[in-house]
C-alpha cells in the first residue's frame, strides 16, 4: 500500500524494489519528478507518439545498445524460458504453453472489438519500472493489440512510485497502475480514480523470513527482530498475520529498516521484512537466500487485487470507447501470457533488457496463478467480495477513514463491454 504524500506504504515501500537483484542499492524513486518513458517494442514503435512533456520523449531516447548486448539478452531470455514450462496453466492452454516461446501468427482483429473511429493517443503509468508482472502488457504492445484498436500507448515508469496515482488524478495521463490498496487510499481521500481491470487477483505483501529461522507460521516472530519501512500499512500486515497465527504482535521486535529489508535479511540482522512475495521473496530465493514467505491473504488478509489498472471516473464519462478498447487489449495481452508465459517473457526482456532474466522468469512464474485465480476467475474480473474485504481492513487498521463501496472502487463493465463485442464480432464475421 501505498501513500499519496511523503509517507510510503506497503505497495509502495516493497515494489520500490520490485525486480533488483538482493542486495543491490534500493530503489527509491526521488531522482526528479518527473516520468521516464519506457522504450517500446520495435513492432509497435511508431505508435509510441504521444509527449506527455517534453522530458519524457527526451527520456525515451534510451540510446543505441550494443548488438552483443541484444545477443546476450536474448541468450538469457531463452535460457530463463525454460523455467517457466509447465507454470499450472489451464489444460486447454498447455500446448500452447509448452514453453517454447515460438511466435504465433497474430490473432484474428475479432479477437478484439472493432477499432476506435480515429488514432488515439493514450498513456499507461505502470507503478513501476517495468518487470514480470508487466509481462500482458509487453505482450499485448509486441502483439500489436493496442494498435489494432487504434490506440497509440505510450507506457512510462514514473519517476515516483506515488507519481502514477497523482498523475491521472491529475488528468496528465490516462492509465495507471496501482496497488489496490493505493487505490482506496486515494479514493478515500476524494480522487476521481475508479479501477477498470484487476491485474492481479491477490495481495502481494506479506511477512518474507529466512529459511533459516524454520518458522512455522508468523507467530513464531515473537521475540525476533522484523523489519518494516515505519508506515501504517506494514504494522497493519505484521499485526494481522502474526494475531491470525495466534500470537501477540506486541512481542515482535519491530525495527524501522527504510526500504532495506531485503539487504537486512541477508546481513542476518532481521528475521524477516514485509515484502512482495513475488518480487522480494523470489528474487532473494534466485540470489540464493532461501526464504519463507508468509502471504497476507493466507494469514488474516483479506483477498483484495494486489494491482489494479484504472483511470478517472471524468475519462470514462468523456471517453468510454478509449477506455473499453484500452482493457480489451491489456486482458488479451495478459490472457495470452496466461497460455505462453514463455513468449512473453521474451517481448518483456526483449523490450527492457535491463531486466535480469532468471529473476523475472522466476517471478513471472510466481505471477501467473494471481492472473486468474488459476482459472478461477476470467482474467480482470474484479470481485466485489473482495473489494468489500479489503475496505473493512483498511478501515479497522485505519488506513482509511470509511468503507468503499465495489461500485465506486472499480467496474466490470469494459471488461464485459469488450468481451461480448469481440465475441459478437466473431459471430458475425465467422456466418
Amino acid at each position: 500500500m501505498r501513500a499519496m504524500t511523503g509517507n510510503r506504504r506497503l505497495g509502495d515501500s516493497r515494489r520500490a524494489r520490485r525486480g533488483a537483484a538482493p542486495g543491490a542499492a534500493p530503489r527509491r524513486f526521488v531522482r526528479a519528478a518527473r516520468l521516464r518513458a519506457v522504450a517500446p517494442p520495435r513492432a509497435v514503435a511508431p505508435t509510441f507518439a504521444r509527449s506527455v512533456a517534453p522530458s519524457v520523449l527526451a527520456a525515451a531516447v534510451r540510446g543505441v545498445i550494443a548488438a552483443s548486448a541484444v545477443a546476450l539478452t536474448f541468450a538469457l531470455a531463452g535460457a530463463a524460458a525454460s523455467l517457466l514450462a509447465g507454470c499450472g496453466t489451464s489444460s486447454s492452454a498447455k500446448t500452447a504453453a509448452s514453453g517454447s516461446g515460438e511466435r504465433a501468427m497474430p490473432g484474428n482483429r475479432s479477437t478484439l472489438p472493432p477499432p476506435l473511429a480515429r488514432r488515439t493517443d493514450a498513456t499507461l503509468v505502470l507503478d513501476f519500472t517495468p518487470n514480470a508482472v508487466h509481462a500482458g502488457i509487453y505482450r499485448a504492445l509486441s502483439e500489436g493489440l493496442y494498435a489494432r484498436e487504434n490506440i497509440a500507448l505510450q507506457v512510462v515508469s514514473p519517476s515516483e512510485t506515488k507519481s502514477t496515482l497523482s498523475l491521472i488524478q491529475a488528468g496528465k495521463a490516462t492509465f495507471g497502475l496501482a496497488d489496490g490498496s493505493d487505490l482506496a487510499t486515494l479514493i478515500d481521500r476524494g480522487g476521481d480514480a475508479q479501477a477498470v481491470l484487476a491485474i492481479a487477483q491477490r495481495p502481494l505483501g506479506g511477512l518474507i523470513a529466512r529459511a533459516s529461522e524454520h518458522l512455522s507460521s508468523p507467530a513464531a516472530l515473537q521475540g525476533r527482530y522484523v523489519g518494516i519501512t515505519g508506515v501504517p500499512s506494514d504494522t497493519a500486515v505484521l499485526d494481522t498475520e502474526v494475531r491470525a497465527a495466534g500470537g501477540n504482535p506486541k512481542r515482535v521486535k519491530v525495527v524501522n529498516v527504510g526500504f532495506n529489508g531485503a539487504e537486512e535479511l541477508r546481513a542476518g540482522r532481521i528475521a524477516a521484512f514485509t515484502g512482495f512475495w513475488p518480487a522480494d521473496g523470489v528474487a532473494l530465493q534466485v540470489s540464493g537466500e532461501p526464504v519463507t514467505s508468509f502471504k497476507l491473504d493466507e494469514w488474516g488478509g483479506p483477498p483484495y487485487p494486489g494491482l489494479v489498472a484504472f483511470t478517472t471516473q471524468t475519462e470514462i464519462s468523456r471517453h468510454p470507447a478509449l477506455v473499453r478498447d484500452f482493457v480489451a487489449a491489456t486482458a488479451l495481452g495478459y490472457e495470452q501470457t496466461v497460455e505462453d508465459p514463455a513468449l512473453s517473457l521474451r517481448d518483456l526482456l526483449s523490450a527492457n533488457p535491463e531486466i535480469e532474466p532468471k529473476v523475472a522468469a522466476a517471478s513471472l512464474k510466481a505471477y501467473l496463478p494471481l492472473f486468474d485465480e488459476g482459472g478461477r476467475v476470467r482474467f480482470g474480473t474484479l470481485e466485489a467480495s473482495h473489494i468489500e474485504a479489503m475496505s473493512r481492513w483498511m478501515v479497522s487498521h485505519r488506513l482509511i477513514r470509511a468503507p468503499i463501496s465495489p461500485s465506486r472502487y472499480g467496474t466490470n463493465r469494459f471488461l464485459e463491454e469488450g468481451r461480448a463485442a469481440r465475441e459478437g464480432r466473431a459471430e458475425r464475421e465467422g456466418g
